[in-house]
């Protein structure tokens, strides 16, 4: 029995999905879906053990189907929701971090007095911390507790880290003295991330209340690391004696400090001139100090980054590396792709720090700081203070080293170069990628044809443009607008019109779209006849109404009624079906622009010229 109801949960899940897959409405609950589920016929089947085991697993990853077959099914009649059931749809909101519905479905829960096992309340906190939403997930912790629910050691320290990386340390005291009172276990993460960010605010004497109550119960955390941050979190506080204090009170209770902890207590007191103190802190570090372990900072500093703890990791980074102390290549690569989504800048420091110590970052890592530099528009680093040349040793240096660098960091170099109007470099940089084999793409084209369309080289951009067609790319709509405006500029109308039709070749809707910029950049420059001409040459297909009623405006604007009369006679000539539509839509213009006035007379010289006429029962425009 057991064995047909899983296999009729996978063939209503199976279903819901292709037909989503098939519908319009793709990823949202519609009266499609409810009709595929009503063929299946399984009404009498219907029960909370079929809809959790329909949710979980084949919808877990379809957050909107899960939430809509829950509550088809809570429409059925009989049907009534259960833990097991609720359960299955939160995890799967949860997965998908859609707060608001897992808020709403926990309130009808509680409302419903049901008791949800603890690994509901797990799932929501991790997606809310997932979401930087602390505050909401320390609210549902609070629920937990009230119901004395165990919500195990990873989700508590996760929890304990987040608010303490949100400065939220009241509501992370309370999550401590739960953790501390239930005996849950804490890690180096959870109060690692806490008590550095607490060091602060709070003073030691409290942080070292808080580090014995944490050595009761646990010796798995790493001494070493946390003294690390205490006496950084010190010493940024402006704190440097206590610091200096701190060292030996972690001593004394068997966390060792490292060299690295010495290092940033000695050059806290060195910038504040103190050269005593300085020499002090080395002695000790000479005689109490223990050697740093590469090791357990490659372990803390991953799962910051895996934790999300981004500015955490950055920060513990920058302290190591400030002192010139050893990190795995698997570290280093990973705070410049983790932290080059939030500081550019920092992400430049530790790819500098890799190229001083004679090593080369992945090529994912390059491909992820291009990227992420772009999007910050920061990029201007690796051009600033001569950095062109460093960018182009970075290249030399891959090929050296037998990478194929990556299409990516070629486009967002030439970018960057564009941007700066070096183009010179930029031209050097696409020669190169041709020699190695590494071929541009569309966004390759379009930041060149963008570039010479600009600068007013048409020529050039054409020759590109040409050639991407020779390789089979197919121009977007960015192509062409660069394009027909610069052409437009410089009054080459022939070559502007080849380059449309070339886009008719490969898609008319675009084209369509296109049309209209083409017609503007007529009109802007004056040359309403040749506007007139193409359009009216264009099939029916092709000349889009919207690009006419451009035209007619523009030639209203303009005062050339005679030439409008000419146009509109043309059209009923050639595409009278269209006239109509593009009457209305010129009086609907009128209707909405602060000066209709124009629009107004010429349709009256074209009702007045027996072109159009006008039924004023209804308003609406017919031709003659």
């Amino acid at each position: 029995m057991a064995r047909l109801g899983t296999e009729l949960a996978a063939r209503i899940g199976r279903a819901l999905i292709t037909e989503s897959n098939s519908s319009f409405q793709t990823r949202s609950w519609n009266p499609s879906l409810e009709q595929t589920l009503h063929k299946i016929g399984f009404r009498d089947s219907l029960n909370p053990s079929l809809v959790a085991r329909v949710i979980d697993p084949h919808l877990l990853t379809h957050h909107s189907l899960a939430l809509g077959f829950f509550n088809w099914a809570s429409q059925q009649p009989g049907f009534t929701h259960n833990s097991l059931t609720y359960r299955s749809v939160l995890k799967s909101l949860s997965l998908s971090r859609q707060l608001n519905a897992t808020e709403s479905l926990l309130k009808q829960a509680k409302a419903q007095n049901l008791t949800l096992d603890s690994s509901i309340y797990r799932f929501v906190i991790d997606s809310l911390i997932k979401s930087g939403k602390s505050q909401m997930a320390f609210s549902v912790f609070n629920e937990a507790k009230s119901q004395s629910l165990d919500l195990g050691t990873e989700t508590s320290n996760s929890l304990l880290a987040s608010l303490g990386s949100d400065r939220c340390f009241k509501n992370a005291m309370e999550v401590f003295d739960e953790m501390n009172n239930r005996g849950v276990g804490f890690s180096t993460i959870g109060f690692g991330v806490f008590i550095w960010r607490l060091c602060r605010n709070g003073d030691l004497g409290e942080v070292l209340r808080l580090v014995d109550a944490v050595k009761r119960w646990n010796s798995l955390i790493n001494g070493s690391v946390i003294a690390v941050l205490i006496v950084h979190g010190l010493c940024e506080a402006s704190r440097t004696s206590e610091a200096l204090r701190a060292l030996n009170e972690l001593r004394i209770r068997g966390w060792k400090p490292d060299f690295i902890a010495y290092r940033v207590v000695a050059e806290a007191f060195r910038s504040l001139g103190s050269v005593f103190d300085v020499n002090e802190v080395l002695k000790m570090k000479r005689k109490l100090g223990v050697a740093p372990r590469s090791n357990d900072y490659r372990e803390f500093i991953l799962c910051l980054i895996t934790e999300r703890r981004i500015y955490e990791a950055k920060e513990l980074g920058e302290v190591i590396a400030s002192g010139n102390f050893p990190m795995e290549d698997d570290v280093l690569n990973a705070l410049i792709g983790s932290v080059s989504t939030i500081d550019p800048y920092s992400a430049m420091k530790f790819f500098h720090f890799v190229i001083g110590k004679g090593k080369f970052p992945m090529l994912l890592t390059l491909s992820n700081l291009s990227r992420n530099l772009c999007k910050h528009g920061k990029i201007d680093e690796l051009v600033e203070g001569g950095r062109v040349r460093e960018a182009y040793e970075v290249l030399q240096e891959m090929r050296k080293k037998g990478l194929d660098p990556d299409i990516s960091i070629y486009n967002s170099l030439i970018e960057v170069l564009c941007r700066e109007d070096l183009l010179r470099p930029a031209k050097r940089l696409w020669d190169e990628m041709f020699v190695i084999g590494c071929g541009g793409n569309l966004k390759t084209y379009n930041i060149l044809i963008g570039k010479f369309s600009e600068i007013g080289q048409t020529e050039e951009a054409m020759r590109l443009f040409n050639h991407m067609l020779e390789k089979g790319l197919t121009p977007d709509a960015t192509t062409h607008i660069s394009l027909l405006e610069a052409l437009c500029q410089e009054t080459k109308f022939e070559t502007a019109v080849e380059v449309f039709y070339k886009h008719v070749n490969h898609d008319i809707m675009p084209a369509q779209n296109i049309l209209k910029t083409l017609i503007l950049n007529l009109c802007g420059k004056g040359y309403f006849l040749v506007a007139s001409k193409f359009l009216c040459d264009l099939s029916h297909d092709v000349g889009h109404l919207d690009a006419h009623v451009v035209l007619l405006k523009c030639l209203a604007d303009s005062e050339e009624v005679p030439i409008a009369v000419e146009h509109v006679k043309q059209i009923r000539g050639n595409s009278p079906s269209i006239l109509q539509d593009i009457c209305t839509k010129l009086l609907a213009f009128s209707s909405s622009s602060s000066n209709p006035e124009p629009i107004l007379r010429l349709l009256q010289t074209l009702s007045q010229e027996c072109v159009i006429s006008i039924d004023s029962g209804n308003d609406s425009w017919k031709h003659v």
